[in-house]
This record gives C-alpha cells, structure tokens and sequence, in this order.
C-alpha cells in the first residue's frame, strides 16, 4: 500500500480534505473510514473497480449525500454545513449517466450551468453570456446550441454535460467518469481540456477514470480505492505498479514508461500471454 498524500496548502487554491468518512446507503456500507487530502490547483484522478465507493465518494463531497461518519471539509468547513448555492459557486459535479429535461436544448442546458452565479430576480448578465460562449467553443458544442438535447448522440451529449459544468465557472470541479460514451480522440480531447482548464486557471480538478492509463497520463495524482477503503494514492509513478494492478483489481500486469509523457503504463496480462511473459530468456 502506497499513501502519499499531498499537504494542505493554506495559499494553494482550495483545501478539499475527507476526514474519517464512512459512507453509505440503506443498511450497506459502501466507503469506510477514509482520510484524503485533495491537492489543491492539481489534477487528481481516482481510479478503482466497479462498486468500490468512487462515485459515492464524489457525491458526499458535494453534498449530495450524508456522511454516516467523518466530515468533508472545503478550506476547513463543513460541506454539508454549507448552503448549496454557495457551495455551488465554488464546486461543480458532472454526474454519471446525468439526466436532461425533455425538450430542452443545448444552450438552455449550459446556461444552468451559471444558477449559482445568479441572484433572485436578476437578469442574464454579459459575464453568463461568455461563460456559456466559452464553455460551448472549448467542449467544440457550440454548433449545437439550438438543437435539443434529446436528438445529440452519447457523445455529443457528454460533451455539451461538461460544458455546463465548464459554465459554473468553480474553483473545484468533480467529473464522474467523464470520459463516458466518448469514442477514444474524444477522451483525449475532453482530458486535453480538463488540463488547459487547470493550468489556465488553476481549477482543481478530481475525476472518476476507468483507464488507468488515461489517469495515470493526465493525474498529477492517483488515489486508488479497494473495497470502499484507500489502497493508495501519491504521483502515478508511485501507485501504478504492478502490485497494485493485481491487490485491487485481481489482473497480472507489467508496467512500463510510457514513451508519450513519461508517466507509467499499464500493460495487462492475459491468460493467452502468460507463457510469453513467463518464458525464460
């Protein structure tokens, strides 16, 4: 088990940090007693199997769901002290699989993604306009403005989802899988963006990757959760190991230096590659 975890930065950008958080629903238990501190102003991927607490974890960090135990605490207060429209400002969630009204078109939909930013009776502002504009052109939606949602392929629709978050405009964005639906050039594109999203602005950004290449490309950080609990987290270097890879999702594998960015890459063992792997020299 490798635990390296980043210190809270007091001038870093937000300090998002879990203490003793158990997590659950009905009478499962899903998360278990975790401490996390999320670096502030970095890209934190988490990464680990079906059911193993990732998106419940995202959703108790916004709010969306009670912790049974511990506390989430955003620049040392309580998240779920927090009004939800103040927390909204200053961090977003793009769900998974989230869901649209019916009829509604692209820009209605980005444009919600600027609610927390709007006071009771106040009009659309020059500022909404270029938030959702910007959001639009970076996610490539903006030819899809006028079209309903409805009619937009898995794709696509994925795209304008973050759009909308782009639109809020928050110091932390949380992204549950929000590479989902998007065929391989478009995974790169969107994780392209969340980047540019990061250096440009400093957004801290935490999603939920299945592709552990993928996260262990674009994280500045891994955390790695088995069975509700941490198994690990620190630098990719440092949790993408083989042992990992077996510990936490039951699969031989050699890793590698990736020869694009120098970050780890996984390379799965299968049965039919065992005798290769294990050949003597």
């Amino acid at each position: 088990m490798t635990i390296n975890q980043p210190a809270a930065q007091p001038n870093g950008g937000p300090r998002l940090e879990i203490e003793k958080l158990t997590l659950g629903y009905g009478d499962r238990e899903v998360v278990h007693d975790l401490d996390l501190i999320i670096a502030p102003g970095e890209v934190t991927a988490i990464v680990g199997p079906n059911a193993c607490g990732k998106s419940t974890l995202l959703r108790s960090m916004t709010r969306l769901l009670p912790p049974r135990t511990g506390r989430v605490l955003l620049d040392g207060k309580e998240v779920h002290a927090t009004p939800a429209k103040q927390l909204a400002r200053r961090m977003g969630l793009l769900p998974q699989s989230p869901i649209a009204p019916e009829g509604i078109t692209v820009g209605e939909l980005v444009g919600r993604g600027r609610h927390p930013h709007q006071r009771v009776m106040s009009r659309w502002s020059e500022a909404d306009d270029r938030a959702v504009t910007a959001a639009l052109r970076a996610t490539d939606t903006i030819e899809l403005i006028g079209r309903t949602v409805d009619e937009l392929s898995g794709g696509q629709r994925q795209r304008v989802w973050i759009a909308m978050a782009l639109a809020q405009e928050t110091e932390v964005l949380l992204l549950d899988e929000p590479t989902t639906f998007l065929d391989i050039s478009h995974q790169v594109e969107v994780l392209d963006l969340l980047t540019d999203l990061n250096r440009s602005a400093g957004t801290t950004i935490v999603m939920v990757l299945h592709d552990l290449n993928l996260a262990a490309r674009y994280a500045d950080h891994l955390i790695a959760l088995h069975d509700g609990r941490l198994h690990s987290a620190g630098r990719p270097q440092e949790v993408l190991v083989p042992e990992l890879v077996q510990d936490v999702f039951g699969m031989r594998s050699t890793v590698i230096q990736d020869p694009i960015s120098d970050k780890p890459l996984m390379l799965p063992i299968g049965r039919h590659h065992v005798v290769a792997l294990d050949a003597p020299s």
